[in-house]
C-alpha cells in the first residue's frame, strides 16, 4: 500500500474501511471502501494532492454540496464529501458493472437502438440537472456507468465544483476540465461562461462514437484534436454508418454544431429528436450576416490558427529533437501511465516509425501512440485488443492485428480499414516496400498478404526441417526480395533458435546468428537481436553478400524478453531511434488462491517466469504445472508450503501440460522428445519409480488437456499445417482410436471433460473471436456456444452444473443443465482479476468448486516506462570503431 493510501486509510478509519484501489485518472484516485455506519460498499474518489492544495478544503466542500441534492434515476448520487488529513474526497455508491468506455472498448460500435436509448436516458439526466442550474462539463464514456443495462452519469457537478473552488487559479492545477475528444468548441477555446449547450455537444460526441466507433474528431495529440474541434466540420454519421436513421443523423449533427446557439436549446429537445422519426434539419442555411455566425466562426478560426501555430512550434521542436548526423546519442524515458501496463514480449507490442517520429506500443487498453515531440501519449481509438503493431514504409499509417484481422489507420488516428484476415496465432508483422505485409504464423511458417487487395500465401514452410518448430518475427528487406526471420527449434527455447535470411527469388537460406531470436536488420549495416537473458546484441552484416563482417557485441541489457518463442520488447527505426522496455523475466508471475467473491486468500508457491497447464490433483492436495528452467520446460509438482517445486520430468526436450488421471495416481503430459522425432504424450505414476510410457506419438505438436472420469479417454489439442490446432479424443489403451471433436481451419483448443464424461467443453475462434463451446461425447453433437462476448480456458465445476471461463480478465460462471438436453440457464461474472494473463492453462478449480488457483502478473515485473535512444546508430559505430 502506498504512503498516500495508508494515510487515507487511517484518516477515514472511523467512517470507511478502504479495501483496494479501483483506478486512477487525471483528477482523482478511486478506492473501493466499506461504509461502516450504513454497512454498504461505496466508491471514494480522492482528488490529486496537488489539485487539493490549490483548491482548499472549505471552498471545495462548499461548492460540491450544491450538487449533492441532485436526485435522478440516471444520476449517480453523492453520499458524502469532505477533507481528511489534507485529502479532499467525495463518496458515491459502488456500482457493479462497467463504464460505457469499457463497453465501447469491447464492442467498438453499439446497436443503433441501444445507442439511442443510452443517449436519451443521459439527456434526461442532463435536462434535470440543467433545470437545477448544474452543468456537468465532463460528459464522456468514462463518466457513464452501465448498471443493469441502465446508464448512470457519475461525477455530476464535480468539474464545476473544482473550477469554482479554484477560481482564477486553474492553471496552477495543471488540469484541463473536460476530455479533448468530447469538448465543445467553446470549452476547447477556454470560454469561461459555459451553458447547458456545452453538455449537449459532449453528449452528441458520445453518441457519435457509439454509432461509428470513434469520436467526431481524433488526432495524435490533444492540440490536434482541439484544432479539429474548432476548425473542421464533423463528417455526417450517416456517411460512416448507412443504417443510422435520418432523424438520428440529423439530431446528432445538430448537437454537434460548432456555434452553441445552433444546437438544441435543451437536452430534452435533443432526446425528443432522437426518437422523432420525422425530425430533420433545414436544407437551406440563411446567408451569414455581420456580427452573427460569420463573426463567431472567425473568432473560432482565429483560435484554431493559434492552435495550428502551437502545432507548428511542436513540429519545429521535433526537428530539434531529431538526431542530426554525427551527434551524440540522447536517452530519455516515456512513462506508461498508472493503471496501464505494456503487453508482454511473447507478442510483438512495440514499433517505431521509419523516421523515428512516433512510437506505438500495446497496453491493456489497446494501442497507444506517442509522438516524441509531444509531452503525452494518445490512445488509438478503436484498437482495443490489438497487438503486433507496425508502420507503413512511409510512416503515414499504423498497422496492427485485431481479433484475427490485420487493419490499418493513419498515424494520427482516424478511420480503421481492414487489410485482410490472419487466422491463428501471429508472431510479428512487417509492411514491406513491395506493398506486401509479411507475418509469422508459427508452425505454419511465414506468410505474406497484399496490403491493397489479395489473398495471403505462405513464403516459408517447415517441411523438410525436422529440427524446426516455428517461424516467427519476419522483416521484409531489399524491396521484398529478402526475408529475415526467426526459426524456433523443437524445444521452443532460446538455445534452440536462430535468425536466418531467405532469398525469396532463389530460396537460398543463410543462418545469420545461432542461439538467438527476434533479429532485425538496421541501415547501419547490423543485425540486432536478443538472447535469453535480455541482452540485445548487434552483429555487422553485409546484406548484399549475405554474410557477417565482424563479431557480435552487446548493446543493451535487461530488456524484457519472452520465455517462449523468442519475443523481445525492442524496436529500431531507419532513422536510428531505438525504443526498448526493461523487465524482470524470471519472476514475472505469482500464483494466488481466490474464493468465489474474488477475495485473494494466499500466495501459492514461489514467483515464476511463467507457469501453464495448472492442474489440481483430484484429492486437492497437490498441483502439477509446467515451469521453465534454463534449458527447457518441465513438469513440476507443488503443494502448500513447499519452497522448491519437485521436478517430475527429465526428458531431452521441453515437456509440459500435465493432466491428472481420475484416481490421482498418474499424470499424462506432452513432450517434444528433443530428438527431431515429433511430439509425444507420455504417462507415468506420480509417486512410483517406473519409467514414463509413451501413450501417443505424432509429427504434430500435441497437448493433452483432460482425462475422462472413467479413465478411458484423453482429450487433446493437436496442431496441423492444413487446419491449425484441432481437438480430438484418444483412447488411453489404444491410441489408434481417435475421435475428432472439432477440426476447422480456425484454432480449437483446451478440451475439457464434464464430471460425468458425457460432454466436452472447448474453445474455438472460428467466428473471429475466441468462444467456449460444448459438444456431447462419445456421440459428438453439433457445437453449442456457451460464451456470449468472449470465452477462453473453460473449466467445469465438480457438480457439472457450472462452467467457468475467462472473458479477458473477468472470470465468468455459466449455469448449465444437461437434461433433457444441454442448455445455458445463466451467465454471470464472478470477479475481475486485473493482473490475470488471458492465456489457456493459467488457472485451475478446486474439487469443491469454491476456490481458484490463478496465475497473476507480478507487479514488480510490469513495465512502467519505455526507454528511447536518439541517434542510436552512432553508439553502434562507436562500439566497433566505425
Amino acid at each position: 500500500m502506498t504512503d498516500d493510501a495508508s494515510r487515507l486509510t487511517a484518516a477515514l478509519a472511523d467512517r470507511y474501511t478502504i479495501e483496494r484501489e479501483l483506478g486512477a485518472g487525471g483528477m482523482a484516485t478511486v478506492y473501493l471502501a466499506h461504509d461502516i455506519k450504513h454497512d454498504r460498499k461505496v466508491a471514494i474518489k480522492v482528488l490529486r494532492p496537488e489539485l487539493a492544495a490549490v483548491l482548499g478544503a472549505e471552498r471545495f466542500v462548499q461548492e460540491i454540496t450544491t450538487t449533492a441534492n441532485l436526485q435522478h434515476p440516471h444520476i449517480l448520487p453523492l453520499f458524502d464529501s469532505g477533507e481528511a488529513d489534507s485529502f479532499l474526497y467525495y463518496v458515491m455508491p459502488y456500482i457493479e458493472g462497467e463504464t460505457l468506455r469499457d463497453k465501447l472498448d469491447r464492442e467498438t460500435q453499439l446497436g443503433i437502438e441501444e445507442a439511442v436509448k443510452i443517449t436519451t436516458d443521459v439527456a434526461d439526466a442532463l435536462d434535470y440537472a440543467h433545470r437545477n442550474n448544474v452543468i456537468h462539463r465532463d460528459i464522456k464514456p468514462e463518466n457513464i456507468l452501465m448498471h443493469d443495462s441502465r446508464p448512470m452519469v457519475a461525477d455530476f457537478g464535480i468539474a464545476l465544483a473544482v473550477s469554482a473552488a479554484a477560481g482564477g487559479r486553474m492553471t496552477e492545477t495543471g488540469l484541463s476540465l473536460g476530455t479533448p475528444h468530447y469538448m465543445s468548441p467553446e470549452q476547447a477555446t477556454a470560454e469561461k461562461d459555459l451553458t447547458n449547450r456545452s453538455d449537449i455537444y459532449s453528449l452528441g460526441s458520445v453518441l457519435y462514437e457509439m454509432l461509428t466507433g470513434s469520436p467526431p474528431h481524433v488526432g495524435s495529440s490533444a492540440q490536434q484534436i482541439i484544432m479539429k474541434i474548432v476548425a473542421e466540420e464533423v463528417q455526417p454519421v450517416t456517411a460512416l454508418r448507412k443504417s443510422v436513421p435520418p432523424n438520428v443523423g440529423a439530431a446528432t449533427a445538430k448537437a454537434l454544431e460548432k456555434l452553441a446557439a445552433d444546437r438544441f436549446e435543451s437536452a430534452a429537445k435533443f432526446g425528443e429528436a432522437l426518437t422523432n422519426t420525422v425530425f430533420t434539419l433545414p436544407t437551406m442555411q440563411a446567408a451569414p450576416v455581420a456580427g452573427s455566425r460569420t463573426t463567431g466562426m472567425w473568432n473560432r478560426l482565429s483560435v484554431g490558427l493559434a492552435v495550428v501555430a502551437v502545432l507548428l512550434l511542436l513540429t519545429t521542436a521535433w526537428g530539434w529533437l531529431r538526431p542530426p548526423p554525427s551527434t551524440h546519442p540522447v536517452r530519455f524515458t516515456i512513462p506508461v501511465p498508472g493503471g496501464h501496463e505494456m503487453a508482454e514480449a511473447e507478442r510483438s507490442s512495440l514499433a517505431v516509425s521509419p523516421d523515428g517520429r512516433f512510437v506505438v506500443y500495446g497496453e491493456n487498453g489497446g494501442l497507444v501512440l506517442r509522438e516524441l515531440a509531444q509531452e503525452t501519449a494518445e490512445p488509438l481509438a478503436g484498437t482495443n485488443g490489438a497487438d503486433n503493431p507496425f508502420f507503413s514504409p512511409d510512416g503515414e499509417s499504423v498497422g496492427f492485428l485485431q481479433i484475427g484481422v490485420f487493419k490499418r489507420m493513419r498515424s494520427e488516428g482516424g478511420v480503421i480499414t481492414p487489410i485482410g484476415n490472419a487466422p491463428g496465432d501471429t508472431y510479428g508483422a512487417d509492411w514491406g516496400e513491395d506493398g506486401f505485409l509479411v507475418y509469422g504464423r508459427g508452425a505454419q511458417g511465414i506468410w505474406r498478404l497484399p496490403v491493397a487487395e489479395g489473398e495471403p500465401e505462405p513464403i516459408t514452410t517447415l517441411t523438410g526441417h525436422s529440427d524446426e518448430n516455428q517461424h516467427m518475427w519476419p522483416q521484409s528487406l531489399a524491396g521484398g526480395s529478402l526475408l529475415l526471420f526467426s526459426v524456433i527449434g523443437t524445444s521452443g527455447k532460446w538455445h534452440d533458435s536462430k535468425v536466418v535470411l531467405k532469398d525469396l527469388r532463389t530460396g537460398e537460406r543463410t543462418t545469420v546468428v545461432e542461439d538467438a531470436a527476434y533479429g532485425y536488420y538496421v541501415p547501419s549495416g547490423h543485425v540486432v537481436y536478443a538472447n535469453e537473458d535480455g541482452t540485445i546484441l548487434a552483429v555487422p552484416f553485409d546484406l548484399g553478400a549475405k554474410a557477417q563482417t565482424g563479431e557480435s557485441f552487446p548493446v543493451e541489457s535487461g530488456v524484457q524478453v519472452g520465455q517462449w518463442g523468442g519475443g523481445a520488447s525492442f524496436a529500431v527505426s531507419d532513422a536510428g531511434v531505438m525504443a526498448f522496455v526493461r523487465g524482470n523475466t524470471w519472476e514475472r508471475h505469482l500464483h494466488y488462491w481466490f474464493d468465489r467473491t474474488g477475495r485473494r486468500l494466499s500466495q501459492f508457491g514461489p514467483p515464476a517466469a511463467a507457469a501453464w497447464g495448472l492442474e489440481i490433483e483430484p484429492g486437492g492436495r497437490r498441483v502439477a504445472m509446467t515451469l521453465p528452467n534454463q534449458l527447457n520446460d518441465d513438469v513440476y509438482l507443488l503443494e502448500e508450503g513447499m519452497v522448491t517445486p519437485r521436478r517430475l520430468t527429465f526428458g531431452a526436450g521441453s515437456e509440459g501440460w500435465p493432466v491428472w488421471s481420475p484416481d490421482g495416481a498418474r499424470i499424462a503430459w506432452q513432450s517434444d522428445a528433443g530428438d527431431g522425432r515429433g511430439h509425444r504424450v507420455l504417462t507415468m505414476d506420480v509417486d512410483g519409480d517406473a519409467e514414463p510410457e509413451i501413450l501417443y506419438e505424432s509429427e504434430n505438436a500435441i497437448w493433452p488437456r483432460s482425462w475422462s472420469p472413467d479413465g478411458q479417454w484423453l482429450a487433446v489439442s493437436e496442431g496441423w499445417a492444413a487446419t491449425g490446432t484441432d481437438v480430438y479424443v484418444v483412447a488411453v489403451d489404444d491410441p489408434a482410436i481417435r475421435i475428432p471433436i472439432h477440426t476447422t481451419p480456425s484454432e480449437e483448443w483446451n478440451p475439457q471433460f464434464s464430471p460425468d464424461g458425457a460432454w466436452l467443453a472447448y474453445e474455438s475462434n472460428e467466428g473471429g473471436t475466441s468462444q467456449v463451446y460444448v459438444v456431447s461425447f462419445p456421440n459428438v453433437s453439433d457445437p453449442i456456444r456457451v460464451s456470449t462476448v468472449k470465452g477462453r480456458s473453460a473449466r467445469w465445476a465438480p457438480s457439472g452444473s457450472e462452467l467457468f471461463f475467462w472473458q479477458d480478465t473477468i472470470l465468468i460462471a455459466a449455469t448449465v443443465r444437461t437434461e433433457p438436453r444441454f442448455a445455458v440457464d445463466d451467465i454471470r461474472p464472478l470477479f475481475v482479476v486485473p493482473e490475470h494473463p488471458d492465456e489457456a492453462g493459467s488457472y485451475a478449480v478446486t474439487n469443491d468448486g469454491e476456490r481458484f488457483l490463478i496465475r497473476v502478473k507480478n507487479p514488480t515485473s510490469i513495465a512502467r516506462e519505455i526507454h528511447v535512444v536518439l541517434n542510436w546508430f552512432e553508439e553502434l559505430k562507436a562500439k566497433v570503431g566505425n
